[in-house]
């Protein structure tokens, strides 16, 4: 019987030793009707409210590329290359706690945890609002980035914790969907509230971090009464629901469980090649990503628009990167697939980063349309890298600190994309598109080395060549995640 990676563990201790592949098919099957009235809950409970929150977040981290072209650098005196270090020292906080952050969130309430770093980074973006000088804006920025590491990688561990892995790319997708949604809503608040300039004595540009930091303020308060915590202890459900969710992910696992974050589980975590070939992968596409937010609108303006209309026209290209995320998402539960949906992307969005370097031969309108590839290519496939690994690892701590790992070395891509779009370069960007479309394929080859890899474990698993771990100590035996060998991948 293959098996499923999945999600399980409690807050307050171990739990009981996970169903081996026989003894699955012994237990009483699952109320059907009971089950989906379970998980109707979960997804009323869990998803809507951190979309939200993943929508301020995103807000408030990328509302700095709409500040840019309302007179931020202006008033702040910043020259050269002063925007770029702006956006790179965001990025050296948010690699270094995304880890220690998912340790944390395992001793603490998810809503507890959330909501209180989505208090500071909401009190910090509104202190960019104040900032009276570029020195004060790159320690926000700094601040801002400690808040927010824990975020991201967080609500990937627990939304996982409620689905099984192939239920869980359609629902990690409509959450990762108003991530997508924020670069049109950032351009369309900028919009508005670019038309407070002169209120109280600020600049428009002040107005647009004040406005959404606030925001985030009264959201990190309701957040701590209504954000869903472990499914273990959900206040939302039944004893008799939590027991089936927790069921469901423990038959899903099926032996590939880690409850113990000792010296070997740590080796296991930290030496396993699929977390940081995952992570690599990540960097190509969140290199893209952060091009996008931090540099469209500036790319915009640059076709001849005036500021209000660049902020306008950057909001079609992320609503329609959103229809498609959510698209491939149902095609890619369906079929049970995720690798040539991200080729795919890439291959669209590579599509969209030649044009643009080729921009000087092109009118506007095809410059336009390029935005639109790049923006729906490079969309289609992040959240697909995210939930993949996260289909292939086993065990609580495995994946919780998978997924910082993944999410933290791969934001690397950020600092890469904060100094490639160089304001001498001003409007081709040759090094910053020709440097995107590198990383786009070093995402195909890091997938590509995931894909065989996968297959050839599972191979040597078939075989029994991994059955050796069966006489390990039974502790051992209980902490090994998806070394276990019952454990399949999924491509």
């Amino acid at each position: 019987m293959d098996v499923h990676a999945e999600k399980f563990a409690t807050n307050d201790g171990p739990i009981p030793r996970p169903l081996d592949a026989d003894s699955v098919r012994a237990v009483e099957p699952i109320d059907p009707l009971l089950e989906k009235r379970a998980l109707r809950k979960c997804d009323l409970r869990v998803l809507p409210f951190l979309s939200i929150l993943y929508l301020f977040a995103f807000l408030d981290r990328v509302n700095i590329g709409n500040a840019r072209i309302q007179g931020l650098e202006k008033d702040l005196n910043m020259s050269g290359h002063d925007y770029n270090i702006a956006l790179q020292v965001f990025f050296i906080p948010y690699l270094i706690f995304e880890v220690p952050s998912n340790i944390a969130l395992r001793k603490v309430a998810p809503s507890t945890w959330i909501s209180g770093i989505m208090l500071g980074w909401g009190i910090i973006t509104v202190c960019q609002g104040a900032t009276q000088s570029f020195a004060g804006l790159v320690v926000c920025r700094l601040l801002l980035g400690l808040f927010e590491a824990g975020f991201y990688p967080g609500c990937v561990y627990l939304i996982s914790m409620y689905y099984k892995r192939h239920e869980l790319q359609r629902r990690f997708n409509w959450f990762f969907t108003m991530g997508v949604l924020s670069g049109s809503v950032s351009g369309l608040l900028a919009y508005a509230l670019a038309k407070m300039d002169g209120i109280g004595g600020y600049n428009g540009w002040r107005w647009i971090f004040i406005i959404e930091g606030l925001a985030t303020i009264v959201l990190a308060v309701i957040g701590y009464f209504v954000l869903a915590d472990w499914p273990e202890t959900a206040k939302f459900l039944t004893p008799e629901e939590r027991a089936i969710i927790v069921r469901r992910a423990r038959e899903d696992t099926a032996g590939a469980t880690m409850n113990r974050l000792d010296s070997k589980s740590r080796r296991r975590i930290f030496l396993d090649w699929k977390i940081w070939c995952g992570a690599l992968a990540y960097t190509g596409s969140a290199e893209n990503g952060y091009s996008g937010f931090f540099f469209t609108p500036t790319i915009l303006k640059q076709l001849g628009w005036t500021s209000v209309k660049a902020q306008l026209y950057s909001i079609p290209p992320y609503a329609m990167a959103a229809v498609a995320v959510v698209i491939v998402a149902y095609a890619s539960d369906r079929l049970r697939h995720r690798y040539t949906f991200i080729i795919l992307g890439i291959c669209i969005n590579t599509i969209g980063y030649s044009i643009l370097l080729a921009q000087t031969h092109v009118a506007v309108a095809v410059r336009y349309v390029a935005i639109y590839l790049w923006t729906v290519g490079g969309f289609i496939y992040q959240p697909l890298l995210l939930v993949w690994l996260q289909n292939n690892l086993g065990g609580h701590y495995k994946r919780g600190i998978g997924a910082a790992m993944q999410i933290g070395l791969g934001n690397l891509g950020g600092i890469v994309a904060s100094n490639i779009y160089i304001t001498e370069q001003a409007p081709t960007f040759h090094a910053g598109f020709g440097t995107s479309i590198a990383f786009q394929w070093l995402t195909a080859v890091a997938s590509t080395v995931f894909l065989v890899g996968l297959m050839m474990e599972n191979k040597k698993r078939k075989q029994g060549l991994r059955d050796y771990r069966y006489t390990l100590p039974p502790a051992e035996q209980d902490n090994l995640g998806d070394d276990h060998p019952s454990f399949r991948f999924v491509y």
